[in-house]
């Protein structure tokens, strides 16, 4: 059997071994006749052992037409990959700041949790047999979907978790819920758990809407039972009822292609866009500032027969052929978050109108419209029911519905011009 040596040792060649070669490294056999003196890979003291010889890493070389701008924008390409922001990071300065206090934050982080949850459940819900209706009506008389059931109850076990939350409302929950004292915190949440759930079986746009509002220490009953309201319990829910100017935060989350947690804390609004690598919502969207104007209203035309004078000749304005020859383009989702959502980023306005069989709207104000005209009033635009300001009008009910038309301020403000 024929062998190498190298120094003392010997290497067998049969058909059992095998010495492998890579592109990036050479196997040197040392000495060797092929390795000369001066040669710069040659090292004395490594003599009389194998050695293997590593391709060196290329060094980075300027070329002449590399410039100082090119380094410095290689440089901030870095920089940014490194400064991305997460949504816990972003409250945490936003504490650290004054703006929110940590009692708020871990409120809105128990928000952001439950929306995790349910984005997981939409994105497998054919899989796991989630779609359909579940059999039940909530007050609204709505059937009720499995989802819609399962969000609230998600939405309710992180908030109660979170031990910073008072009391409840829900879209699916017949009156406010205060949480026991135990685990009880100051804030009161208000939440349509998941909005345009006609859209789930579908696999369309769907979405979670929150408001939070300032804390009430004189609730702190247990209103899970089934008991008639006492004194406890209308507290509770009048503390409920609040005008949305006095909420303290807002924001929806869009289960759509990508998931998107938006939220203001009364000084601007912020988007995060969920990045599925590692489940984490990152800051896409800062300072969001709604278009002045629009090319997009969005209204369900199939109430048109159904609706005031005034705003058919609004809407028959729109379709008209502008200066340009081009006419709005009418869009409708039949899922406020998703409406919302464009509108933030793109202008226009989305209208939800009273008519002859709903004369208060179909939209709840507590934890729909208020919400939204928060955060769309933040970004610049406007929110009325066609009479007032949606953020002033005081709710008598926890399920009160309201019209709304809310979008781009010189688009309300056109609209209010011809329901005047």
């Amino acid at each position: 059997m024929r062998s190498f040596m190298a120094g003392t040792g010997t290497i067998p060649a049969s058909s059992s071994s095998h010495i492998l070669f890579s592109s990036t490294s050479q196997l040197r056999l040392s000495p060797s006749p092929l390795l000369r003196w001066g040669d710069p890979t040659y090292n004395t003291a490594s003599a009389g052992t194998v050695r293997c010889r590593t391709k060196p890493r290329p060094a980075a070389v300027v070329t002449p037409s590399t410039t100082e701008t090119d380094l410095k924008s290689q440089g901030s390409e870095k920089h940014e990959f490194y400064s991305i922001e997460h949504l816990t990071t972003w409250l945490l300065k936003q504490e650290q700041s004054g703006s929110i206090d940590a009692e708020l934050a871990i409120v809105l982080s128990s928000i952001s949790l439950a929306c995790k949850q349910i984005a997981s459940l939409l994105q497998r819900s054919s899989i796991t047999n989630l779609t359909g209706a579940h059999g039940t009506i909530n007050i609204q008389g709505e059937d009720q979907k499995k989802l819609d059931v399962i969000s609230n109850e998600l939405f309710c076990s992180c908030l109660r978790s979170s031990g910073r939350t008072g009391i409840i409302a829900s879209e699916e929950e017949d009156v406010p819920v205060a949480v026991e004292e135990t685990y009880s915190g100051n804030y009161i949440v208000v939440f349509d758990p998941i909005d345009g759930s006609a859209n789930i079986d579908t696999a369309l746009t769907t979405g979670s809407i929150f408001g939070i509002y300032g804390p009430d220490k004189q609730c702190l009953v247990d209103l899970d039972d089934d008991s008639p309201l006492d004194e406890a319990k209308e507290r509770c829910i009048v503390s409920v009822c609040q005008p949305g100017s006095n909420l303290l935060a807002a924001g929806y989350c869009l289960y759509s292609s990508s998931i998107v947690f938006t939220l203001s804390i009364g000084k601007g609004v912020f988007a995060f866009t969920m990045d599925p690598t590692y489940g984490e919502f990152v800051l896409t969207h800062e300072n969001i500032q709604i278009p002045k104007t629009g090319k997009t209203y969005s209204f369900n035309e199939g109430n048109y027969d159904l609706w005031d004078e005034k705003l058919k000749n609004y809407l028959d304005h729109l379709r008209q052929p502008g200066p340009t020859g081009k006419s709005y383009s009418g869009r409708y989702i039949g899922c406020l978050v998703g409406e919302i959502h464009r509108m933030l980023l793109r202008g226009g306005i989305y209208g939800n109108p009273d008519n002859k069989y709903s004369k208060n709207g179909n939209l709840r104000l507590l934890y729909e419209c208020a919400p939204m005209s928060y955060l769309v009033e933040q970004a610049g635009g406007k929110a009325t029911d066609g009479q007032q300001r949606i953020l002033d009008i005081m709710p008598l009910e926890v399920h009160q519905r309201t019209p709304i038309f809310i979008g781009s301020a010189e688009e309300v403000e056109k609209l209010e011009k011809y329901l005047a």
